[in-house]
């Protein structure tokens, strides 16, 4: 430890500009992650914030929202056997406000139950963003394919499908407006409730979540750049290591001629590592966390305690393992030959 800590006051230089780099990369990597989570909750909010269960769609349906149609029959039995089950709709739309200006939105609407807000006829309960956009409760809100009028009821907090604003709306509305008579999708909440249903295919909420349109695309782009960050990082510390050992191969000699383990060398390294990324990480996320507080009402920017943790634990290891990597060399110096090598 000691020898460690006199190290990096002789190279202050070469420590910071590691201790930069890792801070830079990492700060990157966590905004990444918090607009992954932000797009994330943007795009599916609705069905993320549902328990776990299973999602049933119409075969025929390929596994596209608009195209199922859950038989009446069927959704009777199902609502029947399973207390907890419910059957919904969801189909993008737009609402006509008090100044006849057309505001987008994902109208949903199902059976009664705890999971979706239910309201009467005439009646519409919207997201929160919508009070940004001027609409207050007790406002009338209008459809063209909608024959009478919706009155705003209440507001919502984070409820997003496909980038747009939920608003719920009764299934009699619904129908009306969308000229069908069944219901696209039947859900059954419950870890263990996976059940063979003759003619719909079931989902996880994982794998309904990827039915979405844009939502697998968007979210593996975005994961892909954050691992390509920590893959990054962990090259800049197996390179930074390795550097420095090839230039310290005298002194490694000179230290194992008077006894020093190898072991005691690696635990050197391990602790520059260490000190260099707690700071550099500990600075990256007060900083993520200050862009958290500061970001844009309007940007989708989500980044949890939970994240933030795992995304810190896995660039500690990745720095343990690239500074280990680039150790290796040290238990191949022989003392006598790296003496008469000299340090460089």
């Amino acid at each position: 430890m000691n020898i460690a800590w006199k190290e990096i006051k002789k190279n202050k230089v070469r420590f910071l500009i590691l201790g930069s780099i890792v801070f830079l990369v990492s700060l990157l990597t966590f905004i990444i992650s918090g607009l992954a989570n932000g797009l994330s909750q943007d795009n599916a909010a609705l069905i993320k914030d549902l328990p776990e269960g299973q999602f049933y769609m119409t075969k025929d349906a390929d596994q596209t929202i608009n195209l199922s149609r859950i038989d009446n029959g069927v959704q009777d039995k199902i609502l029947n056997k399973q207390k907890e089950a419910v059957a919904f709709s969801i189909q993008m739309g737009f609402l006509n406000d008090s100044d006849d200006k057309q505001q987008s939105v994902a109208f949903v609407t199902s059976t009664v139950s705890k999971l979706f807000t239910n309201v009467k006829k005439g009646e519409i309960v919207l997201d929160r963003s919508m009070e940004d956009k001027g609409i207050k409760v007790g406002d009338t809100l209008t459809n063209n394919q909608y024959s009478g009028t919706f009155l705003v009821k209440g507001f919502v907090n984070q409820k997003k499908f496909s980038h747009a604003p939920v608003a719920y709306i009764n299934m009699a509305d619904y129908k009306e407006i969308y000229r069908v008579d069944a219901m696209q999708m039947a859900f059954i909440p419950g870890e263990d409730t996976t059940k063979v249903i003759d003619g719909l295919e079931s989902f996880t909420k994982k794998q309904f979540l990827k039915t979405i349109p844009s939502y697998s695309a968007e979210q593996m782009s975005l994961n892909m750049i954050v691992w390509f960050l920590v893959v990054i990082s962990g090259m800049l510390f197996t390179i930074f290591f390795y550097m420095m050992n090839v230039q310290k191969i005298g002194l490694y000699g000179i230290l194992k001629a008077i006894g020093v383990k190898t072991s005691t060398l690696f635990k050197m390294m391990w602790t520059q590592m260490v000190f260099i990324t707690v700071i550099a990480l500990g600075l990256s996320v007060a900083l993520s966390r200050v862009f958290n507080m500061i970001a844009p009402k309007g940007m989708p920017f989500s980044l949890t305690t939970t994240t933030t943790v795992q995304l810190s634990v896995v660039f500690l290891i990745i720095g343990f393992i690239g500074a280990t990597l680039s150790g290796l060399q040290i238990k191949k110096v022989e003392p006598l030959q790296a003496i008469q090598q000299g340090e460089v």
